[in-house]
């Protein structure tokens, strides 16, 4: 049975989460502030933890930096900070999901499951060479992309932008740290260059760029691939 962390200090909210997730055969632990949170993360090792980001005694933040000094248990935020710059920093903090406040029980629940599935499933790993998906193949040691049989040109640029996603499968990987790592420090909130380059990505690989299978935005949040 897949455990589960709540960390929230609305009791309305604690007893609608439970009853919602037990109904779906989830086991459910919860705290109401960061430091119960830490406790029980460290002792219980939940397989998933549903955060709240404004709790009584730490920010929410602070709590993703220290469970993530000592393991990747999955983390999904909940919270009614809605601004990009939020959902940025639980991103680079370490989050691996954020659910904005009010929210669709069934949405939460899709993304909680996503969430477990990520953590069952490795990552590849150095020896992984080639990703395989309906419409294109990626070459990750000869940095090649075939489609439907030929080859497919990026630019250095593209091959790495789609590299870092491609190695990460089904995270979300926020604007600020695509942007650090592609195009280096100074250009940190320079989202219309992801924006240019996802497009063109999109035109090369996917069957329909204006509904992407495989190249998929989180508005305001960042991108991930899905295999």
């Amino acid at each position: 049975m897949t455990r589960v962390l709540v960390v929230e200090d609305d009791p309305q909210l604690v007893r609608a989460l439970r009853i919602n997730l037990q109904a779906r055969k989830f086991e459910v632990e919860s705290a109401t502030d960061g430091g119960t949170a830490l406790r029980l993360a460290a002792t219980r090792t939940p397989d998933v933890i549903v955060l709240d980001l404004g709790l009584p005694d730490m920010d929410g933040i602070d709590v993703i930096k220290a469970v993530r000094q000592t393991g990747r248990v999955p983390i999904l935020v909940l919270s009614a900070r809605h601004t990009s710059e939020d959902k940025i920093r639980a991103l680079d903090a370490g989050a691996d999901d954020y659910v904005t406040k009010p929210f669709s029980v069934d949405e939460l629940l899709a993304r909680l499951r996503a969430a477990v599935r990520r953590s069952e499933s490795p990552e590849p790993s150095e020896e992984t060479v080639l990703v395989t998906t309906e419409d294109f193949t990626v070459d990750l040691v000869a940095k090649k992309v075939r489609r439907d049989g030929r080859d497919v040109r990026l630019t250095p640029t593209e091959w790495h932008l789609l590299e870092i996603l491609i190695t990460h499968p089904g995270r979300l990987i926020s604007q600020r740290q695509l942007l650090l790592e592609v195009w280096g420090p100074t250009y940190g909130d320079k989202a219309n260059y992801l924006r240019v380059y996802m497009a063109q990505l999109r035109r090369k690989l996917e069957a329909d760029p204006s509904h992407p299978r495989y190249l998929i935005t989180e508005p305001g949040m960042g991108y991930r691939f899905e295999g």
